[in-house]
């Protein structure tokens, strides 16, 4: 349900109780009213940081059964930053996203923000980088059909 006013390009809407539900503005209104309105809102929270998987990582190293010792260096090919031991970095260069028993360890390069994958094979490690992305692809989102 919805009510006009004598104003132009401003429309409210109610429910069917007739409670107020908001208002849609035309350009000319939206125009005139945008900065006290964007003044009076809160920016969107970000969302908290995720702690970091620290007890899979040592899960892994506990169960460690690779032809090599365990490595704790890491190197984004993206930016060039790199440690030698990303966990006792001060301060940290790297954050650990996941790890697995399989092998499969993330980490969050904290310079460019790309993602940084180390695959654990049994004699061999591969090492990918994907660039920071702000936004997941449409492919990685889910849509209603």
């Amino acid at each position: 349900m919805s009510q006009t006013h004598d104003i132009p390009g401003f429309q409210e809407i109610f429910d069917a109780q007739g409670q107020p539900l908001g208002a849609i503005l035309g350009p000319e209104a939206w125009a005139s009213v945008r900065e006290v309105v964007l003044q009076h809102c809160a920016p969107p929270a970000s969302a908290p940081e995720k702690a970091e998987p620290l007890d899979d990582w040592r899960a892994l190293v506990l169960s460690w059964d690779f032809k090599y010792p365990v490595d704790l260096d890491v190197a984004c090919p993206l930016c060039g930053n790199e440690s030698s031991d990303w966990e006792h970095d001060s301060p940290r260069k790297f954050m650990l996203n996941a790890a697995n028993m399989g092998g499969l360890v993330s980490f969050r390069c904290l310079s460019c923000q790309a993602r940084v994958i180390k695959r654990h094979f049994y004699d061999v490690i591969k090492i990918e980088a994907t660039p920071f992305a702000p936004e997941k692809s449409l492919r990685n989102k889910g849509r209603a059909s």
